[in-house]
């Protein structure tokens, strides 16, 4: 593993993308802004519900209004800082409210909602929101965790395999796998995962956040690509993602949005680069097979109410 870099020593190379895969229609929605030259930046991706009415007006609300809040207070990043549990939480609640306030004014979208996951980055000091399935994962020397909660019966459906309940074709075949149990949808939240202390990180590591569309790759695969890739600029990443997620030829592949950063020694940091199309992936990594390793590094967790109906997705 190499050696921690001090904060001043980081800078990021961040890159966007989307993919519609087989969907008719895009409903996730990525930004991100790292400045140059500035202390800190974020990224901000929602996943709109599918099947529901306005998906994408619904992660197009929650990446707008938390994009909005994280940059208005961003002019003051210390503070920022110093209050980053509340700051994080009353802008997941703002998104929230505004999309109440559309379906109340728009009576044609009720049921429309939409996930979150949001990195925010001082220095080289990780924070996040999450509420949903959009999985937020550390590459680190090798191996990949999981950083945030995973807000779906997937979770207690792998749970119940780990146990011996139920085998594996049943885990991954069941009708409830991909059914959500906290979301962005106007009523109240569920459960928010916020990170309000800080994850150091280190020159080399790359964050990852993603929506449910890269779940056609298993945990190892996405890890092989990051192996083979360590070297490779956040645009290349990204772009491999999105190949070895086209190579799997999923006939129903849901949408794909990716945000990439890469934390690199501090040179000249880089804006995010929206990719346009993949690029072919170098020859795997004939090196050492790469460790999975779940671990979750949980933040400060509120369950705000418990919903008292099933969220399908």
């Amino acid at each position: 593993m190499r050696g921690a870099a001090t904060l001043a020593e980081l800078s990021f190379d961040v890159a966007t993308a989307l993919s519609l895969g087989a969907r008719e229609r895009q409903e996730d929605t990525v930004v991100a802004d790292f400045p140059l030259g500035a202390p800190m930046g974020f990224a901000v991706l929602s996943d709109g519900m599918g099947g529901h009415s306005c998906g994408d007006v619904a992660s197009g609300i929650v990446a707008t209004e938390l994009f909005s809040e994280l940059k208005l207070l961003s002019g003051a990043p210390e503070e920022m800082e110093r209050n980053i549990g509340p700051v994080l939480q009353e802008a997941v609640e703002a998104a929230n409210g505004c999309i109440q306030l559309y379906e109340q004014q728009n009576p044609d979208a009720s049921g429309m909602g939409a996930t979150l996951v949001a990195p925010v980055i001082f220095g080289a000091r990780l924070y996040w929101v999450s509420v949903g399935d959009s999985p937020l994962y550390l590459w680190r020397a090798g191996r990949l965790y999981r950083l945030n909660e995973d807000h779906s019966y997937a979770a207690q459906i792998d749970l119940m395999q780990a146990r011996g309940l139920i085998d594996a074709d049943e885990a991954q075949n069941h009708p409830d796998r991909s059914a959500l149990i906290s979301v962005l949808a106007g009523a109240e939240i569920a459960k928010v995962d916020c990170r309000a202390e800080p994850m150091t990180l280190q020159a080399g590591d790359i964050v990852l956040a993603a929506s449910d569309g890269l779940h056609t790759l298993a945990d190892e695969r996405v890890a092989e690509v990051l192996q083979d890739h360590a070297t490779a600029t956040g645009q290349e990443i990204g772009a491999a993602l999105l190949t070895a997620v086209r190579a799997e030829g999923c006939p129903e592949q849901d949408n794909l949005s990716l945000c990439v950063i890469k934390a690199e020694p501090r040179a000249e940091t880089k804006k995010a680069t929206p990719i346009s199309a993949p690029q072919p992936a170098p020859p795997r990594s004939t090196g050492e097979v790469v460790q999975i390793d779940r671990r979750a590094h949980r933040g400060t967790v509120r369950t705000i109410v418990s919903l008292t109906r099933k969220v399908g997705k």
